[in-house]
């Protein structure tokens, strides 16, 4: 009986849990782009209580609100539109919109959520990975970059002024070489990240998808600032110590031997330090 009664009570905690969590639903390659004709790979990674993995586990598809009939774990698709898919016992997840193109040229980027400090990569692909001359990149109507033939444009620490609406031009040889042809503008934002240097901890100012799934999905955190020696001791870069460690009370002449010498101190005077440590540089604000 008890162990029955156990044994529901961990089915009951671990259905809870699940609903706890969404599946993280990935796309490879990872553009939000394509060429019509052209198939990408969806999948969709979910929490599976233990017990439930004695189990066949379905996977529900949408798109849109279509139910698509898979239920396996990845999937290819060609349509246009936005997916989700959901787990047992889990909530639907985040969506992925996925474009295709008929143009001549398209500028793809990823369809991920991109932080402050992170690379960002786009790419400009010819109709069907032809190669493009005379290659230029634009930042909202403004030329940023220029390469002679197919190159990707990355940023490497990507910043919230990175954020905006991006495009790409160049010429094709179809057979001989075209007029300059442009591709279709790509808003892209770059999202704001706070870190709290005494947690450790990272928070957005965004409300992403992906801002509430870090710790599932891997993504990077900040390590913790390192103390110096000084601040190690109690001691700022300044060289004295902070304000906030209690200094000892004042001897009181009258309990001290008739040996031992007394010597004040104005309650202005901080403590020093051992050696003064180097400035620390600035904290990062959010814009």
């Amino acid at each position: 009986m008890w162990a029955l009664t156990a044994l529901l009570l961990l089915v009951q905690s671990s259905g809870q849990a699940a609903t706890l969590e969404k599946p993280i639903l990935s796309l490879h390659p990872p553009w939000t782009t394509i060429f019509k004709g052209e198939r990408v790979t969806l999948r969709c990674d979910g929490y599976h209580p233990v017990l439930l993995e004695l189990r066949p586990i379905n996977t529900l598809w949408y798109l849109g609100h279509l139910l698509l009939p898979s239920h396996k774990k990845s999937i290819e698709v060609q349509t246009p539109g936005v997916y989700r898919c959901q787990t047992r016992g889990a909530p639907v997840s985040d969506p992925i919109h996925l474009s295709v193109s008929n143009d001549w040229l398209i500028l793809q980027v990823p369809y991920a959520a991109v932080f402050e400090g992170e690379p960002l990569v786009m790419r400009c692909r010819g109709w069907y990975d032809k190669v493009v001359y005379k290659l230029h990149y634009y930042h909202d109507d403004q030329a940023v970059r220029y390469f002679h033939s197919s190159t990707n444009y990355t940023v490497l620490q990507a910043r919230a002024s990175d954020s905006g609406r991006y495009q790409c031009s160049g010429t094709m040889r179809i057979p001989v070489e075209s007029a300059p042809m442009f591709s279709a503008k790509v808003a892209v934002t770059v999202q704001v990240a706070l870190f709290a240097a005494s947690t450790g901890a990272l928070s957005t100012w965004s409300q992403s998808p992906r801002s509430k799934s870090l710790k599932r999905t891997g993504a990077r955190r900040l390590p913790p600032l390192a103390a110096s020696g000084n601040e190690a001791r109690g001691c700022n870069s300044q060289g004295r110590a902070p304000p906030w460690i209690r200094r000892p009370p004042p001897l009181q002449p009258h309990k001290l031997q008739p040996s031992l010498q007394v010597t004040s101190r104005s309650p202005s005077e901080s403590p020093q330090c051992p050696y003064r440590s180097s400035p620390s540089p600035p904290s990062q604000t959010p814009p």
